[in-house]
């Protein structure tokens, strides 16, 4: 898989450069794919790679969340700067416009008429914005326009 070579060539430029953070949070991210490789008995498609790591910037978002309500900026900073380095590998995330369109298409595929068709939607949509646009704010627009 390429994304997990350039995760040790990556891995290997931030030991030279001494660099800490960098350096922990590529091997976290080589840890969380070898995981769900093993959980999963064979190598992760590109859609589960992106998947794994949009469960990953997620994490971190909570994180700093709850961090910045605890007053525990040292770890806001920290999770920041892991966050940055996982969304490196990350494909570019959709415009409000894009994801509009992939709502849309995705309705009218599905022929969804009211909220009771929003599991189609968001269906037949995950395959598509997997980890290029966040599923909650996805689900509420999906919701949004599914009510009206």
């Amino acid at each position: 898989m390429i994304l997990n070579k350039k995760i040790e060539e990556e891995m290997i430029k931030a030991a030279k450069a001494k660099e800490k953070i960098r350096l922990s949070a590529l091997r976290m991210m080589k840890n969380a794919i070898h995981n769900k490789e093993i959980d999963l008995k064979r190598e992760l498609t590109e859609a589960e790679f992106l998947q794994v790591l949009a469960a990953m910037v997620k994490q971190r978002k909570d994180s700093i969340e709850q961090f910045e309500k605890g007053g525990r900026m040292d770890l806001v900073e920290k999770e920041t700067a892991e966050l940055k380095v996982v969304q490196e590998f990350m494909p570019q995330q959709f415009s409000e416009e894009d994801l509009a369109a992939a709502i849309e298409k995705a309705i009218q595929e599905t022929g969804a008429a009211s909220p009771k068709d929003m599991g189609k939607v968001m269906k037949a949509l995950l395959p598509v914005i997997s980890g290029r646009a966040d599923g909650k704010v996805v689900s509420e627009k999906v919701k949004a326009r599914l009510a009206g």
